[in-house]
């Protein structure tokens, strides 16, 4: 279900700097060719040309806008998924307390060991064979869970008791899909190549537009001011590494162990 794309194999800084890189080296390429085409060429006047390098940038903001309310909403997203995990186990190892004591010992273990293994799987962070391994095991804590209340379920004596325990183990198991849909939902990369693509195409043609005054620090200044909401964009994007990141969030799973400190 993880898997690793080609952006997701370089950390955000390194892509925004060669994106940075590569709109200055647009920028200078676009005031080579207009001192080429001047010297092929009589000079000519910018009329022409600043129309469309009006409508390229607006075309840029507008994709940038774009892909980070796409990045900025999948972020929120993953927050809420985590806060409603952390409610679902919560609900789940209170309804442990409608069966007697040694039927509850047993499952506040078990769900003891579950919420280790969810609170590794967030400490995984990009290492996907951790995250698998951590997935398996919540899967196997899952099942035991659900066979031991299922096995009760069919019992007279604790038939109500498990009608409880039962939704609230469904919600439990269930918040887990939903949440590693949420993980991999990201901005697709075709269009933060067509976002990068828009930007030197962009800084080609206000190379070309200065000709031979170009104004370096304007560019300069442009260039940062992109790639700084591309940086963030990308980190908004990749919950498990980078500047942002749901570990303040991510507490309310931690928390959870406190409920077994009267265990021990």
């Amino acid at each position: 279900m993880y898997s690793i794309n080609f952006l997701d194999r370089y950390d955000s800084f390194i892509v925004a700097l060669a994106v940075f890189i590569l709109m200055m080296v647009s920028f200078f390429i676009g005031i080579r060719l207009r001192k080429f085409y001047e010297k092929r060429n009589h000079p000519r006047d910018d009329q022409s040309i600043g129309p469309l390098e009006g409508s390229l940038l607006g075309l840029l903001a507008l994709l940038l806008s774009f892909t980070f309310s796409m990045s900025s909403s999948r972020h929120d997203k993953r927050l809420n998924v985590i806060i409603e995990e952390a409610n679902n186990i919560g609900t789940a190892i209170l309804r442990a307390d409608l069966y007697p004591d040694s039927i509850r010992a047993a499952f506040r273990k078990d769900f003891k060991a579950y919420v280790n293994v969810r609170i590794a799987f967030f400490e995984a962070g990009a290492n996907i064979e951790k995250v698998k391994s951590t997935l398996k095991q919540s899967n196997a804590i899952q099942k035991k869970l659900w066979d031991r209340a299922a096995y009760y379920g069919r019992d007279k004596e604790y038939f109500h008791r498990s009608s409880q325990m039962i939704p609230a183990l469904n919600a439990m198991i269930d918040i887990v899909t939903t949440r590693n849909a949420a993980s991999i939902a990201k901005v697709p990369e075709f269009i933060l190549y067509l976002l990068f693509m828009l930007c030197f195409i962009s800084s080609l043609m206000m190379g070309y537009t200065v000709g031979k005054k170009p104004d370096w620090i304007v560019m300069f200044g442009f260039a940062i001011t992109i790639v700084m909401t591309i940086y963030l964009i990308l980190d908004l994007d990749r919950p498990r590494r980078g500047i942002i990141t749901m570990k303040n969030v991510n507490m309310e799973i931690v928390n959870l162990r406190d409920v077994f400190e009267i265990d021990e």
